[in-house]
């Protein structure tokens, strides 16, 4: 018991350090807390240490070159901060899976739980490095060069940071876990597809939004001081929407690949 409440004050620290470091707001730390809570009693200090390799390397991605990527930020509808929508878009799947490991102890879990995982660091690496791209991304709707920081667009250099991304929660995972070669695998497939569904999701029905001023296309519902007109998209499908929903795809599907083996 004495354990657990020391793991929550340094979680809690943590979290704050993020906080001042600008890199969670206000929101984003007490909804990281909630996350590393649900996925320490499910996982143990291990599951902290994936969370925490995620949330780190990501973090650095993100603050790479970050003047660069200040001009993406008119397109895009939040920045490099992070608030409790972006974090439990990234975190609320692996953290579910923690707590449903708290009263299921079977192994089966430990999988989904690190694709879950490899997913949101998957993802967030193409994003953060494939943004510093030189060549435009190309648009996977209509096969031409689009703006860097489109979503539903890819790069080689994007491509290449998510397979890094999840290659790296799945030898971390190995690690942690003892797992054999066999696991590491499918943590490092389904975590690169969970950054691929992402990308469907967000080039044929993330909402997008053309500003009524300067005629930018922006995932902002508000630009130049005026609301935003939507012009392709599912009213409820955000950017967080589809981070959640890919990562959650990626676990169901490597669940049933679990369960056939």
């Amino acid at each position: 018991m004495t354990e657990n409440w020391i793991i929550a004050f340094i979680l809690l620290l943590c979290c704050i350090a993020a906080y001042k470091a600008h890199s969670l707001t206000v929101t984003g730390a007490a909804a990281a807390f909630v996350v590393g809570l649900s996925i320490y009693f499910g996982f143990s200090i291990n599951g902290l240490i994936l969370l925490g390799t995620f949330f780190i390397s990501s973090s650095i991605c993100s603050k790479y070159k970050s003047s660069k990527k200040a001009v993406l930020e008119e397109k895009l509808a939040k920045g490099a901060t992070r608030d409790w929508r972006q974090v439990f878009a990234n975190g609320g799947t692996a953290a579910l899976i923690g707590l449903i490991h708290c009263y299921d102890v079977s192994s089966l879990w430990i999988l989904p739980f690190a694709v879950a995982i490899a997913s949101a660091n998957s993802d967030t690496w193409a994003s953060e490095i494939g943004s510093l791209s030189r060549k435009d991304p190309i648009d996977i709707r209509t096969f031409t060069r689009i703006d860097r920081g489109t979503s539903g667009a890819i790069s080689l250099l994007g491509s290449v940071a998510a397979l890094a991304g999840s290659l790296l929660i799945a030898v971390f995972s190995f690690g942690l876990f003892h797992l054999d070669l066999g696991s590491l695998f499918i943590i490092f497939i389904f975590g690169f597809l969970g950054n691929i569904i992402d990308t469907v999701f967000g080039a044929f029905y993330q909402q997008k939004y053309r500003c009524s001023n300067c005629a930018i296309v922006t995932e902002r519902k508000v630009h130049c001081q005026r609301p935003t007109i939507r012009i392709k998209g599912f009213t409820f499908v955000d950017n967080d929407m589809v981070n959640f929903l890919s990562g959650f795809i990626a676990v169901l599907l490597s669940l049933a690949v679990i369960l056939l083996k």
